[in-house]
């Protein structure tokens, strides 16, 4: 917790941990990605908001995981194949379909996101409505691609970011090798280790890591993680926040784990 630890400036990661972080919101009685498991996973006591955006076929910044429709919205094609219009009127299940960026944003003034831009194309899209809400302050900007996440950040200064893909495999060789950890470059505006347990075969949820995490200031998110006994270990190992689809959930066990934690 904070204030047990390392204490934060950055406006986005201020305030205590752990943190409940909604994987694509609260897609329980809703449809993922969509303004009603927005809400409902704030309802439920989510911290951060956690989504992905793709770009319409018209060039607006939209909220979606997958690149093509089949597994959301049961049918072919790609979201790139159609206008924001088009997919805002797709029926995702309980009635709601692919809601823009701003849209969400604005929805939620108060809210913080993880946002994760699946594509080059949409990053200046994204930056220009980031910035036309001004709310920088409550956006951590991520990509797996490396030169996506350099290029989101560059042209909104005012967001932070976690490591891509390629900076948490250099992360773990660094721990692995036990290299010294003032010699790890982590650019300025990374702020945390978003990281599954493991990634291909290798377990990245580590002792190891998590020192190395602690000792350049970084905060470790772990996603995607649903049970209630895998919240209660990486808590207990020190993991400052958790990303999963059952909010509900990971509030009771921090609850349980932490009771004296006042959230703001």
């Amino acid at each position: 917790m904070c204030t047990s630890g390392r204490r934060f400036t950055v406006a986005y990661i201020e305030g205590q941990y752990p943190r409940v972080i909604a994987h694509r919101g609260f897609p329980l009685d809703h449809a993922e990605n969509t303004l009603g498991a927005f809400q409902a996973a704030l309802d439920a006591g989510a911290d951060i908001l956690e989504t992905d955006v793709h770009l319409s076929k018209d060039g607006v910044v939209v909220v979606a995981h997958d690149p093509d429709l089949t597994r959301v919205a049961g049918r072919p094609g790609l979201v790139s194949d159609f206008t924001a219009s088009e997919l805002a009127s797709m029926d995702l299940g309980f009635g709601e379909g692919f809601p823009s960026l701003e849209e969400l944003l604005s929805a939620f003034p108060d809210a913080k996101f993880n946002i994760d831009l699946k594509t080059r194309p949409a990053v200046e899209p994204f930056a220009d409505v980031i910035r036309s809400l001004s709310a920088e302050a409550r956006i951590l900007a991520t990509s797996f691609d490396e030169m996506t996440r350099q290029a989101a950040v560059n042209l909104v200064p005012g967001v932070v970011s976690s490591a891509s893909q390629s900076m948490v495999m250099w992360a773990r060789v660094r721990s692995w090798w036990g290299l010294p950890s003032e010699n790890w470059r982590v650019p300025p505006e990374v702020v945390a280790l978003q990281i599954p347990p493991a990634m291909y075969g290798v377990a990245l949820v580590t002792p190891s890591m998590m020192r190395l995490a602690k000792r350049r200031g970084l905060e470790v998110h772990v996603w995607t993680i649903n049970d209630p006994d895998d919240m209660r270990r990486l808590w207990s190992m020190g993991v400052q926040g958790i990303i999963t689809d059952r909010t509900d959930l990971a509030v009771q066990v921090r609850s349980e784990l932490f009771p004296d934690l006042e959230l703001s």
